[in-house]
C-alpha cells in the first residue's frame, strides 16, 4: 500500500491544487475567524507537498454560505467544473465533510474525482478515489458526518422544544410587541405604535379584506421593527403593504398566544434535479405548541380565528369567490348551466352582466353559453332570500335545527362518556402504581406501563371529543326572529353596502346556475341552498336596448293599413285617438308618422305616388350606376330638375331627353371613375 505522500504523482503536481473554503453563516465568518485562518493556511500545506505557488488556487466565494445545498454556492460549482475538466490535481480542505453537507453531493464530487484522477487531501490524510480502501474510508467519514448532523439537530431541536413548551424560547417578535427587562412579552409602550396596530385590526373588521386595510392606511405610516444589520432592534416607519397587512392579521402573537412550530423547513426536489430547502407555513392544526393567554394581546383568540377564516375566504387561489364591490349580488357564485363553468361579472355603462367565458368564443359544443343582465337574476334571488328568511320560515328552520341539535347532543354524549370512562381507568392505574412497593420493580414496571397505556387512551378519547364536539356560536332564537322582522328593511336600506348583502346571501345560498337557450328569452335559474335543498325557476330575459326603443308593432301595422287611403296628418289623428305613442312616450304627430313611413319603407298611398314618367332619386341613381349624392348635386347646380311631391319627396321627370342628358353628364364628369362611366353607358366592366 502506498503512503500518503507517495500517492501524489507528477501528473497531480502539473495540475492545480484547489483550496476550497467554506463556513456556514456570516456570523461564523465574523466570529470564528481562526477557522478561516486555518483554511487559508492549507495553501502552505499544498506548497509543502510540492505544488508551485502559481498552481495553487484558493476558492473562497462560499464563505458564509450554508453547505446544505449547492444551488447558491458559486464556489462549489466552480470547483466541480474544474474537476470535470481535469484541471485539478488535488482538493484541499479541513475535512471532506465540509465540501458539502449533502451526502449525495459529496459522493457525486468524489465520483468525479475518481474519474479524473483528482486527489482529496484533508487534515487526516491523502485519498486517491481510485483506491478501494480510500473510497471506503471516505464513505465511512461521510456517513459519520451525516450522523453528526443528525445528533446535533436532535439535541438542538430538543432543547428548543423543551424551552418552547415552557414559553421561554425567545424569537423575534412582531412590531407592537417587545421583551421587557425580565424577558416577558409585553405590548410596546409607544402609543403611536399601539394605535397603528389597533387601527389595523379595526379597519379589517370594517372592510373585510387586507386590501381594504391598505386603503385605510393610504395616507398614514405604519411601524416595522428592524432585525439584523445596522438598524437591528430599531423602530422604523413606512408604507403599509398588502403582504405586511396579511402578516399582521395572521400572526397569533397579537392574540396573546405563544406559538412554536408554525413554520417548517423542507427539502424539495426541483425539476432540474437540484435539491433545495424551502420554508413553508403549516396549518394551525399542525402547530407543535400553542400556549393561550401567554401575554397581553391586541385582540382575542376568537377574533383571531374569525380573521383567519375571513382571510381564507378571500383567497382566490384556493377557489374562493369573496364578495366584492358592485351591485351584482350573485357575483362569484353564478355558474353556467350549459358548460358548467363559472360566470364572470362584467360592469358596463348600461349595467352589470353575468357572462360565461365560452360565450365570447366559438364553442360548438356549448351554443347555449350566453350573458344575462344581472338585475333580472338578482331580483329573483333577493326575493327568494327574503322569503326564505321570513319569520314563519325561520320558525320551521329553528324547529328542525332543534331536532338536529338534540341528535347531535346524544351523539356527543357518547364521546363524553368515553372520556369519563378513560379518565376513571387512568386514575385506577395511577392508584395501583402508587400502591406498589417501590422495591418490587418487576411489578412496578408493569403497573407503570399500564398507567401510561391508560393515559394514552384518555388522550385519544379527549382528541375524539374535541374533534366531534364543537362549541356552538350560532345566534339565539330571539336574535334570528328579530333579524327576520327587520331584514327586508335592512336589505333595501341605502346604508347597507353591496358587500354586506353578498355576505348575507352567501351564508344562505351556495350557488346559482343559469341555463339559457341558444335562442329565445327564457332563462332557467337554479338555486342551491346551504341546507342542501335546490329549486328551479323560469324567468324572461329583459328586451335588448334596441328592441326596447323600437316602435311597437301595433303602431307599424296600423300605419301600413291606413297608408293606402290616408295622409300622414290623418294617420296621426287616428293614432292619437287610440292613445298610441312612440317607444319613448311621445305623441305620434304628423312628423313622427312621416319618419316611421320612411324608416319602414311604407311607400304606398296618395302622398307617395309618382307622376307619369317620374322616378325617385334612388331609382335614377341605380339606373345610372352612381350615388344618390351625385343626383342631389346636379339638382342643386341646376343641371337636373326635380319636383317636390307630397311628403317633400323629390320626383324627377325622366324622359328620353333627360336620360340622354344624364348619361352625358356622367360621361363628361372628371370626378366619376371610368368603371362608373362604362356602367352608365351600358357596357361591361
Amino acid at each position: 500500500m502506498l503512503s500518503s505522500v507517495q500517492k501524489i504523482a507528477p501528473q497531480h503536481l502539473e495540475r492545480l491544487a484547489v483550496i476550497y473554503l467554506r463556513q456556514s453563516s456570516p456570523k461564523q465568518v465574523r466570529e470564528n475567524f481562526r477557522s478561516t485562518e486555518r483554511q487559508y493556511g492549507l495553501a502552505d500545506e499544498a506548497a509543502r507537498l510540492g505544488w508551485e505557488p502559481e498552481r495553487i488556487l484558493t476558492i473562497d466565494g462560499d464563505l458564509g454560505v450554508s453547505g446544505r445545498d449547492t444551488q447558491a454556492r458559486g464556489g462549489y460549482k466552480e470547483l466541480v467544473g474544474r474537476v470535470c475538466l481535469g484541471e485539478v490535481g488535488a482538493i484541499f480542505g479541513l475535512e471532506v465533510s465540509r465540501l458539502a453537507r449533502s451526502s449525495a453531493e459529496t459522493q457525486r464530487l468524489l465520483e468525479y474525482c475518481g474519474l479524473t484522477d483528482t486527489l482529496v487531501i484533508d487534515t487526516d490524510g491523502i485519498y486517491d478515489l481510485r483506491d478501494f480502501n480510500d473510497q471506503l474510508v471516505l464513505g465511512v467519514k461521510g456517513q459519520l458526518a451525516q450522523a453528526e448532523l443528525h445528533v446535533m439537530a436532535v439535541r438542538l431541536q430538543g432543547a428548543k422544544r423543551h424551552a418552547a413548551e415552557r414559553g421561554e424560547l425567545h424569537f423575534p417578535l412582531p412590531v407592537g410587541l417587545l421583551y421587557d427587562d425580565e424577558g416577558q412579552t409585553t405590548i410596546d409602550a409607544d402609543e403611536e405604535v399601539q394605535a397603528a396596530i389597533g387601527d389595523l385590526f379595526k379597519a379589517f373588521v370594517q372592510t373585510g379584506s387586507a386590501y381594504g386595510v391598505v386603503g385605510a392606511f393610504k395616507n398614514r405610516r405604519f411601524p416595522r421593527r428592524a432585525y439584523g444589520g445596522a438598524w437591528a432592534g430599531e423602530l422604523r416607519w413606512g408604507r403599509l403593504t398588502h403582504a405586511r397587512a396579511v402578516g399582521v392579521l395572521s400572526n397569533p402573537s397579537y392574540a396573546g398566544a405563544y406559538v412554536f412550530g408554525r413554520y417548517r423547513s423542507r427539502r424539495v426536489l426541483r425539476p432540474d434535479g437540484t435539491i433545495t430547502t424551502k420554508t413553508v407555513e403549516l396549518p394551525r392544526s399542525e402547530w407543535a405548541i400553542v400556549i393561550h393567554d401567554h401575554h397581553e394581546g391586541y385582540i382575542s383568540w376568537e377574533q383571531f380565528l374569525s380573521n383567519e377564516q375571513r382571510l381564507a375566504a378571500n383567497n382566490n387561489r384556493n377557489g374562493q369567490r369573496p364578495p366584492r364591490e358592485g351591485a351584482a349580488i350573485c357575483q362569484g357564485i353564478v355558474r353556467c348551466g350549459a358548460c358548467g363553468g363559472s360566470m364572470t361579472t362584467l360592469h358596463r355603462r348600461e349595467g352589470s352582466y353575468y357572462e360565461c367565458g365560452h360565450s365570447r368564443a366559438d364553442h360548438i359544443n356549448t351554443p347555449a353559453c350566453r350573458s344575462v343582465k344581472a338585475t333580472v337574476v338578482d331580483e329573483l334571488i333577493a326575493r327568494r332570500l327574503l322569503e326564505a328568511l321570513a319569520p314563519e320560515e325561520i320558525a320551521l328552520a329553528l324547529a328542525a335545527a332543534g331536532e338536529h341539535a338534540d341528535r347531535r347532543a346524544r351523539s356527543d354524549r357518547v364521546f363524553e362518556l368515553r372520556v369519563e370512562r378513560a379518565g376513571y381507568e387512568a386514575v385506577r392505574a395511577e392508584r395501583a402504581f402508587h400502591a406498589c412497593e417501590p422495591d418490587n420493580r418487576l411489578v412496578a414496571r408493569t403497573l407503570e406501563n399500564r398507567w401510561e397505556q391508560k393515559l394514552r387512551e384518555l388522550k385519544d378519547a379527549e382528541a375524539e371529543l374535541a374533534e366531534h364536539v364543537v362549541p356552538s356560536s350560532e345566534p339565539s332564537r330571539e336574535q334570528l326572529e328579530a333579524l327576520a322582522r327587520d331584514l327586508p328593511k335592512l336589505w333595501t336600506a341605502t346604508s347597507t353596502a353591496h358587500r354586506d348583502r353578498k355576505r348575507l346571501l352567501r351564508a344562505i345560498i351556495a350557488d346559482v346556475t343559469l341555463t339559457s337557450q341558444p335562442e329565445g328569452r327564457e332563462l332557467q335559474v337554479g338555486i342551491r341552498w346551504r341546507s342542501g335543498a335546490s329549486e328551479q325557476h323560469t324567468i324572461q330575459r329583459p328586451p335588448r336596448p334596441a328592441d326596447a326603443k323600437r316602435t311597437p308593432a301595433k303602431v307599424i301595422e296600423l300605419i301600413t293599413r291606413l297608408a293606402a287611403e290616408h295622409t300622414n296628418a290623418q294617420i296621426a289623428d287616428q293614432l292619437q285617438a287610440t292613445g298610441m305613442r312612440t317607444s319613448t312616450g311621445l305623441p305620434l304627430d304628423e312628423k313622427a308618422v312621416r319618419w316611421l313611413r320612411w324608416r319602414y319603407r311604407i311607400l304606398t298611398g296618395p302622398e307617395q305616388l309618382l307622376g307619369d314618367g317620374e322616378v325617385t332619386v334612388a331609382d335614377l341613381a341605380e339606373r345610372l350606376g352612381i350615388s344618390p349624392g351625385t343626383i342631389y348635386d346636379w339638382i342643386r347646380a341646376g343641371k337636373l330638375h326635380g319636383r317636390r311631391g307630397p311628403g317633400n319627396r323629390l320626383n324627377i321627370p325622366f324622359g328620353p331627353e333627360v336620360e340622354q342628358q344624364c348619361r352625358g353628364l356622367v360621361a363628361n364628369s372628371v370626378h366619376l371613375p371610368d368603371q362608373t362611366k362604362i356602367r352608365s353607358a351600358g357596357g361591361a366592366v
